[in-house]
């Protein structure tokens, strides 16, 4: 008999019929078998199993409306709750989003399909299939309006440190409504969790930023403190020992933000290090544009985003966001207890002054220090 090939190792693929009553773990671990399902499940039992040990710190990226589809509320905040994320980088589109379930407004389905000029006429939204009052974005500038206009927020500060002061009144909002687990921005103020948004101006909360600072609001972002306590939250999680996961939906600007904290650390600083040790991706973007949104963790390595000892830990599955996380998220939270929560938001000096001294020790020695 004609020896094995090595390349029939793999589990072999079964066709046997669902059950009436299979749960996600069984349709992840038996039935998502091949292409971007078996890439789904493999993502899934990579993010359950090296990504949820306690020493690794996990970011996740978020582009796309995913919270007016109700992801934030669904996905979002019980893998905060459950320590399972530890910081964010977000559009500020899914914030502001966010905000509208929070302070309580109703968003609908709806079709994709209706002549959107009159839609315009009776005062709708439409994001694809999701509709919605134009006064639910009236009604939430309103609210970003008053609240930035509060003493604490007269400063130049990290889009991580508004988030935070926002998320307070927005679970001031929430209980005073009555509503609970459903704000993103809430959930972050209540767990610790950091959310960064790479363009703070483009969005309506950005726009109502700009607008108060016209009328004498002191209130201004600092991207720049972003770039390096993004830095420091990756720097921190492997000086202490342990690894550095992303989880990326989507792509874009967050995307890029969450992984350019190891060139920033490498290239930029000088400081040495390999790479983040873990990427899963789920995107709907090609690789042979070129651009950012489809770029694979193979290419991320030549730029020293991952560390190319770790490319068996990466996973890119090519589908909707929508799809995938509430999947992703069910899985994890049947397959893992919670972690303890890293309170990350509450370690941004310490982190700061780690990054500034592994800096400063190592700056004279660069290649090309000026």
């Amino acid at each position: 008999m004609a020896v094995k090939s090595k390349f029939l190792n793999g589990k072999q693929i079964n066709p046997k019929p669902i059950e009436p009553d299979a749960s996600v773990v069984e349709l992840v671990e038996s039935y998502f078998q091949a292409y971007n399902a078996g890439r789904l499940g493999e993502a899934c039992r990579l993010f359950a199993s090296k990504y949820l040990e306690n020493s690794v710190t996990i970011g996740m990226s978020i582009t796309g409306a995913l919270t007016p589809a109700g992801l934030g509320g669904s996905c979002i905040v019980p893998l905060m709750k459950a320590g399972f994320v530890d910081w964010i980088v977000s559009t500020g589109a899914n914030l502001y989003h966010d905000t509208h379930f929070a302070i309580g407004h109703k968003l609908h389905k709806g079709s994709p399909f209706i002549d959107d000029r009159l839609l315009r006429k009776e005062g709708v939204i439409r994001i694809y299939d999701i509709l919605f009052d134009y006064d639910v974005l009236l009604s939430t500038d309103a609210f970003y309006r008053k609240v930035i206009t509060l003493p604490e927020f007269q400063k130049t500060m990290s889009t991580a440190e508004f988030h935070n002061l926002v998320g307070k009144y927005v679970l001031e909002r929430e209980k005073a409504l009555g509503i609970k687990n459903t704000s993103v921005l809430s959930a972050a103020y209540q767990f610790g969790v950091p959310i960064y948004t790479s363009s703070p101006g483009d969005s309506s909360i950005g726009m109502n930023v700009a607008e108060k600072q016209i009328a004498g609001n002191q209130l201004n972002f600092d991207p720049l403190l972003d770039v390096n306590e993004t830095s420091s939250i990756v720097l921190s999680g492997k000086r202490s020992g342990g690894k550095s996961g992303v989880l990326i939906f989507g792509g874009g600007s967050p995307k890029n933000f969450m992984l350019q904290t190891e060139p920033q650390i490498q290239e930029v600083l000088g400081i040495p290090e390999k790479g983040h040790d873990y990427f899963i991706q789920i995107t709907d973007a090609r690789p042979d544009t070129g651009g950012l949104s489809g770029a694979t963790p193979s290419e991320a390595v030549s730029w020293g985003k991952i560390d190319p000892d770790q490319l068996p830990d990466t996973v890119v599955a090519y589908l909707d966001s929508t799809v995938a996380m509430p999947i992703l998220t069910s899985y994890a939270l049947a397959k893992r207890r919670p972690r303890k929560l890293k309170r990350l938001i509450d370690k941004r000096e310490e982190n700061m002054e780690l990054l500034k001294r592994e800096y400063f020790k190592v700056r004279s020695k660069r290649k090309y220090a000026v």
